[in-house]
C-alpha cells in the first residue's frame, strides 16, 4: 500500500493571523512542539486537532491540508 503524505499550509495561515506557534498551540490545547512538527510535515494531526486549528485560523480544512502529489497544491 502506498504511503499517504499530508501536505499543509499551516505556517502560512498562522503567520497571516499573526500568531506564534505557542499561541496557536495554547488555543488548540497542544504543545508548541506539536505545531512545529505539523508545520514541518513530520506529524499528521488528528481530525479533531485539524478542525480546532481550522477554526482558530479561520480557514477551511481544504485550505490548510491536502494529500501530497495531488494537483490541488495551490
Amino acid at each position: 500500500m502506498e504511503e499517504i503524505i499530508i501536505k499543509n499550509k499551516l505556517k502560512l495561515a498562522r503567520v497571516e493571523k499573526d500568531l506564534t506557534q505557542e499561541q496557536l498551540a495554547d488555543s488548540v490545547g497542544v504543545t508548541r512542539q506539536t505545531i512545529g512538527l505539523i508545520e514541518a510535515g513530520k506529524y499528521n494531526p488528528s481530525l479533531k486537532l485539524c478542525l480546532a486549528m481550522s477554526k482558530v485560523l479561520d480557514k477551511g480544512l481544504d485550505k490548510l491540508f491536502w494529500i501530497g502529489g495531488e494537483n490541488n497544491e495551490k
